[in-house]
């Protein structure tokens, strides 16, 4: 898997969206205070911080295969959290090393084969326990996807994008209902919900979090042309076409 650079500090600052969805993740999960819990993806550590305050007697393996985002965790957790560098469509825990619940928000999409994905989380979890996540979803930023292939032609840089479809994996709830059932999980529902937000730094917000595979098919001196030339076309204060794909499910 080829692992993208993040600026984690500035993610850290400007995620207020990401962590404003994962309350109702959270919320689907139930917790005692007392379980294990996995957070899949667990990036700067914002969202980690908000489980923890969910299990003061429990424990949390946060994961994350960002070198960036694994550095920027363990400085904002400390000793609240194992927080652990790995690809979770590779994840192994220790042998015999089992967790009570697994927790994600806004990683599933990153990841293109979902299947290793969901036997990795399987194989991670105790029989019964829950799974509760969150991800871009089928059509997720699809406008903003189009607005910017536009504005890279108004910069000049279309060529760069020719026949680039993205590196994002935004399924739908059909396919990964099959996908985690053919993984041994069990009471399974997906569903689509469109979350459209309106980021409080959007220039900042775009670069950071929606644009930087696009701007990794650029030369450095490129980036601030194609960034100027989105603005123009999405405005000053843009409304972001998020579309998420809920998963709760069982282990069986």
């Amino acid at each position: 898997m080829t692992v993208r650079d993040w600026d984690a500090e500035t993610y850290h600052r400007v995620s207020a969206p990401q962590q404003a969805m994962a309350r109702e993740v959270l919320d689907r999960l139930e917790l005692r205070g007392d379980e294990t819990v996995l957070d899949a993806g667990c990036g700067s550590g914002r969202v980690t911080r908000m489980l923890l305050e969910r299990l003061p007697h429990g424990n949390v393996i946060a994961v994350d295969a960002s070198p960036e985002m694994v550095d920027k965790a363990r400085r904002e957790l400390g000793e609240d959290a194992d927080v652990r560098a790995a690809d979770l469509c590779e994840l192994r825990l220790a042998p015999g090393e089992h967790v009570d619940a697994i927790f994600s928000n806004a990683v599933f999409h990153w990841l293109s084969d979902h299947d290793a994905l969901f036997a990795a989380l399987a194989n991670a979890l105790r029989r019964g326990g829950r799974l509760s996540a969150q991800c871009g979803g089928a059509g997720n930023v699809g406008a903003l996807h189009d607005q910017t292939l536009a504005a890279a032609a108004d910069a000049g840089l279309a060529g760069r994008f020719a026949g680039w479809e993205g590196p994002w994996n935004f399924a739908g709830p059909q396919e990964t209902e099959r996908r985690l059932r053919a993984a041994g999980f069990a009471d399974i529902s997906c569903w689509l919900e469109p979350r459209p937000i309106v980021p409080d730094e959007p220039r900042v917000y775009l670069e950071t979090v929606c644009l930087g595979p696009h701007l990794a098919r650029l030369a450095p001196d490129e980036h601030e042309r194609l960034l100027d030339a989105v603005m123009a076309r999405v405005g000053e204060r843009p409304t972001l076409d998020y579309v998420r794909l809920n998963i709760v499910a069982r282990r069986a």
